[in-house]
């Protein structure tokens, strides 16, 4: 016996301990078990003060099974008993289907399983604070699970320290492939393939803000869809932008000067063979070109623009399907810049300096993405959708890879958060297209996690984050995210909530604490508590895949991730 009940309020019971406490071991956080007219009560001790312990009624034991959460409590009758350690496997339940060893509970000494489908068939999160042993933890978990022999496991990691090839890449021929966002490295390279990418995608990619940004991607998109095919068609149809646009030019009203320059400024930034300041306007006993034809007169008149005007209506053609491109060919970051071009032509944008400024903006980054390094990551052969997600897996030797790992250290946060984003939406739209569905599933694992799963202003720009959807929709695809963070408070509130499980290692934040408190299902303020006192490579662990929450140990994973902090003392002196 453990002793005799004084009180029960609500789910909290005080018991007066029938031994002298000094003289027996720690009791703190052990399981208590209350038996009352066959119906028997599982409880923790919280807290032990003046021979009184204070025990936290957790749920019933009833037909082998532990339930956790009950409406019911113990009577004043009811015999108290310490939990004995043969007891508590039954308490934290065995997996019924496939499972892996994960690691061992804290207090007991006793190893804990966990179920493959109620884990990896659900989002999760890991979280902990710098030193606390989550990528260890993390690393151990997929460790372990590889040793149980999986055949078509697929996951994505998106490593923001390139800290987990050196942990994985032992853990089987082919198993394990990697890709690098350093361009100066021999490693196989991170792709970007630009023709896959729709008008949400290149939102975000170019940092759009506003709708009316969104109409000028989505116009452009629709312009590459003819002009990268390099046709007839394609020519046309940039004479006719180009001449609609010197049309409005020429009935805008303006001053005679203002719409020589305008005219001039335009052919001078957008032409063709056919369309450019040189092209003939022929006229019985004269030929002139368009640029002669805007000389000014003695009287500051115009005196030839209606011939210029009806030169540029042979242009105009209306019989052109602008539609989005499918995918079905290749197109670069260069033909989509002229597309570009031609769609800031065709809303134009010369008629207001607000306009200009708002979506040359886009442009502008388009340019500077051009110029710059990350360019090589859209610098590929074509390839269509399906087979772009299946050779992501695809090892040299024709076998498939089970982890796929992304070192995205070389990137900066905002391109890194886009590229997480881009891949995911891909992923997701390639499972939700999928003849058979679920047939496959994918497990995509964001590491720092808070700087890519944010309260952003997606929504606001394209209507959806797309991290969000998949957490609310992925599941019915078999679409799965696990987010890695030592800092949840930046984290989306709506992913936290759609997890179904929780690794949490050793947080004293404030406010993460507070964060966790309010969007972490099942948490308690005992839980808490434990959490602030974890030692390195423990966490309390909880969710669907536990019958309880509980503290488990985790074995450091042999090799290790690439994750030790810098030796100060070593290499100071």
């Amino acid at each position: 016996m453990l002793g005799e009940i004084l009180e029960i309020k609500d789910i909290e019971i005080q018991v007066k301990l029938s031994f002298d406490v000094t003289k027996a071991k720690s009791l703190l956080f052990m399981f208590a078990l209350f038996v009352d007219d066959g119906i028997q009560y599982v409880g923790e001790i919280v807290a032990i003060t003046n021979g009184i312990a204070y025990i936290r009624v957790m749920g019933e034991y009833a037909e082998g099974k532990f339930i956790y959460g009950t409406m019911r409590r113990p009577s004043f009758r009811a015999k108290v008993y310490l939990l004995s350690k043969e007891f508590v496997p039954t308490i934290f339940g065995k997996p019924t289907g496939i499972s892996f060893p994960l690691g061992e509970a804290s207090l007991y000494g006793i190893d804990i399983t966990i179920d493959v489908e109620s884990f990896f068939g659900s989002h999760y999160s890991i979280f902990g604070s710098t030193g606390s042993g989550k990528s260890c933890g993390f690393a151990r978990m997929i460790q372990n699970f590889f040793s149980i022999g999986p055949k078509r496991a697929k996951f994505l990691i998106f490593d923001a320290y390139g800290e987990y090839k050196n942990a994985f890449s032992g853990l089987g021929s082919g198993v394990f492939k990697s890709y690098t966002t350093n361009t100066k490295s021999d490693d196989e390279l991170l792709k970007i393939p630009l023709w896959l990418l729709n008008k949400d995608d290149l939102a975000l990619l170019l940092n759009a803000t506003k709708s009316s940004q969104i109409l000028v991607i989505d116009k452009a998109l629709r312009f590459v869809n003819i002009f990268a095919q390099d046709t007839e068609d394609a020519n046309r149809y940039k004479n006719s932008i180009i001449a609609t646009a010197l049309l409005e030019i020429l009935s805008s009203g303006r001053s005679a000067v203002q719409i020589r320059d305008h005219v001039l400024s335009l052919l001078a930034r957008y032409n063709t063979a056919e369309l450019n300041a040189e092209t003939k306007i022929v006229q019985p006993g004269y030929t002139r070109s368009i640029k002669t034809c805007m000389l000014i007169d003695s009287t500051g008149k115009l005196s030839s623009i209606e011939l210029v005007g009806s030169k540029l209506q042979e242009f105009i053609v209306d019989d052109i399907n602008l539609s989005l491109p499918d995918g079905s060919f290749k197109y670069t970051l260069n033909q989509l810049l002229d597309s570009l071009d031609f769609a800031l032509i065709d809303e134009g944008v010369w008629k207001s300096e607000d306009t200009y400024d708002s979506i040359n903006f886009l442009k502008i980054r388009l340019q500077n993405l051009i110029k710059n390094d990350y360019s090589k990551y859209f610098e590929m052969d074509y390839v269509s959708g399906e087979d772009f997600i299946k050779g992501l897996f695809a090892n040299q030797d024709g076998s498939m890879a089970q982890i796929i790992n992304y070192n995205i250290n070389y990137i900066d946060d905002r391109f890194a958060k886009t590229v997480t984003k881009i891949y995911s939406r891909l992923i997701y739209d390639y499972a939700k297209e999928a003849e058979e569905r679920s047939g496959e599933s994918f497990n995509i694992i964001l590491e720092e996690a808070h700087r890519y799963v944010q309260n952003d202003t997606d929504v606001d720009v394209i209507g959806y984050n797309i991290f969000e959807r998949i957490c609310k929709e992925g599941r019915k695809y078999g679409v799965l995210m696990g987010f890695i963070s030592q800092r949840p408070l930046e984290l989306s509130e709506t992913c936290i909530s759609q997890c179904s499980n929780y690794f949490i290692f050793k947080m004293t934040h404030a406010k993460d604490l507070d964060f966790i408190r309010g969007s972490v299902p099942y948490i308690t303020e005992g839980m808490i508590d434990k959490i602030k006192s974890l030692s390195p490579g423990s966490a309390l662990v909880f969710g669907k895949s536990f019958n309880l929450p509980v503290s488990i140990d985790f074995k450091m994973p042999s090799p290790s991730p690439q994750s030790e902090n810098a030796e100060i003392s070593k290499i100071w002196f």
